[in-house]
């Protein structure tokens, strides 16, 4: 068997009224459909489906921090700190907290949660040479100010 790349990500949320909105108004993504186990499905462009969503219930617990599972999803935006910067200012305009932002060397990242604390990574590529000469890098994470 050979893998060829990731198809979709299914999420756990506790609210889908509350998160869809987050995931279509936020990260621009457009839903395509929804189904009886209530779950949404969706898509960033060219995809049957990118992102499902599949809800819980408004009384389900955090999952405890250190539990096994998703650590976060990172979304590629593109390869300049000026689209780093306009994300940054898009969260904020749409009052996303940013945890966290960072420098791996390979990529620059700025972290948030969604509405679920299900944490999400925006990141812009640094030029493929820089890993492909150390692959070490991937590995690196120091603060950053944007």
């Amino acid at each position: 068997m050979k893998v060829h790349s990731i198809g979709h990500v299914v999420l756990k949320v506790r609210d889908l009224a509350r998160s869809v909105p987050f995931y279509v108004e936020v990260l621009g993504m457009k839903e395509v459909a929804r189904n009886d186990r209530r779950m949404a499905f969706l898509i960033f462009e060219d995809n049957h489906h990118d992102i499902a969503l599949i809800e819980t219930g408004t009384d389900s617990p955090d999952a405890p921090e250190a539990a096994p599972g998703l650590a976060h999803l990172a979304l590629k935006i593109g390869s300049t700190l000026e689209e780093l910067r306009d994300a940054k200012g898009w969260l904020e305009s749409h009052g996303v907290p940013i945890n966290r932002i960072r420098d791996h060397s390979v990529t620059r990242s700025i972290y948030f949660p969604d509405p679920d604390g299900n944490e999400i990574e925006v990141f812009v590529e640094s030029d493929p040479r820089v890993w492909r000469e150390d692959p070490k890098l991937v590995s690196t994470a120091v603060p950053m100010a944007l």
